[in-house]
């Protein structure tokens, strides 16, 4: 398993569509998955220890970002043949046990991943109103560990861009387990 960080925030870049899968047995786009005040895409797995630290917070603040206009979708883009946890049918499992208040979507054909440039779990942009990209960093301090205490670093960002359409300049890089490339 291999660490990375993710890059700095290109503000402004604008989010590529997608059209994919979902546990609910619904296919999912960019736009079906917007929110009135902006989008969060993240790129997530079942078994990256960095994810399941960070699980129950995430759904959480998912959850209240709903109350300011922010929705959010995550996506599954590893290759599941070596890390059967991450199959669509323990996607289904993961999504029902943790209680997503979010499409849970597979990218079976990892283009959507390399679309946005994704590089690891968890990978984090968050979108304002206008599909632009106003926030590339890290969910909190929490590393394979769940930190003692939370910056929510994710959640005051997303909070500010549905506040003001606008994220904040400085972010700390995401840090995760690097993608699952076929």
């Amino acid at each position: 398993m291999v660490s990375l960080q993710t890059p700095v925030c290109d503000f402004g870049w604008k989010a590529p569509d997608f059209d994919l899968p979902g546990v609910d047995g619904k296919n999912h786009s960019l736009a079906s998955c917007m929110g009135e005040k902006g989008l969060l895409v993240m790129f997530i797995c079942n078994h990256c220890p960095y994810v399941k630290a960070i699980t129950k917070r995430l759904v959480n603040d998912t959850r209240e970002l709903l109350e300011h206009g922010i929705r959010t979708v995550a996506i599954m883009s590893n290759d599941p043949s070596d890390y059967p946890e991450d199959s669509f049918e323990n996607m289904k499992i993961v999504a029902s046990r943790e209680h997503f208040p979010f499409p849970y979507l597979i990218d079976e054909s990892q283009e959507i991943a390399k679309a946005y440039g994704a590089i690891c779990t968890p990978d984090f942009f968050g979108f304002n109103a206008d599909f632009e990209l106003q926030y590339r960093g890290r969910f909190d301090a929490s590393r394979k560990e769940t930190a003692e205490e939370s910056s929510r670093d994710l959640f005051r960002a997303m909070l500010q861009v549905a506040q003001t359409g606008r994220g904040p300049s400085d972010q700390i890089p995401s840090m995760g387990c690097s993608i699952k490339w076929k």
